[in-house]
């Protein structure tokens, strides 16, 4: 699940750089943003069939790959 989850985060964002260090502020380092965040949570819901509804959407929860890894593995087992 780790490395697909890092291949959409790739693919979304269009940067390497999700792989090279996985607690990396996305968001800080201008590598995520609102839009970005909405196609990612529409590619890991096809992907893996989890649903994060955008009001319940905590920036702060998802700023890292680390933390993106670990929330879809939370919601998958959910």
């Amino acid at each position: 699940m780790k490395e697909q989850v890092l291949d959409i985060l790739e693919q979304v964002t269009a940067s390497s750089e999700v792989r090279e260090d996985l607690d990396l502020n996305l968001f800080d380092a201008g590598i995520l943003d609102s839009m970005g965040s909405v196609m990612l949570m529409v590619e890991l819901e096809n992907a893996f069939g989890v649903t994060v509804p955008i009001s319940e959407f905590d920036r702060e929860e998802w700023d890292t790959p680390n933390k993106i890894i670990a929330k879809v593995e939370a919601l998958g087992n959910a």
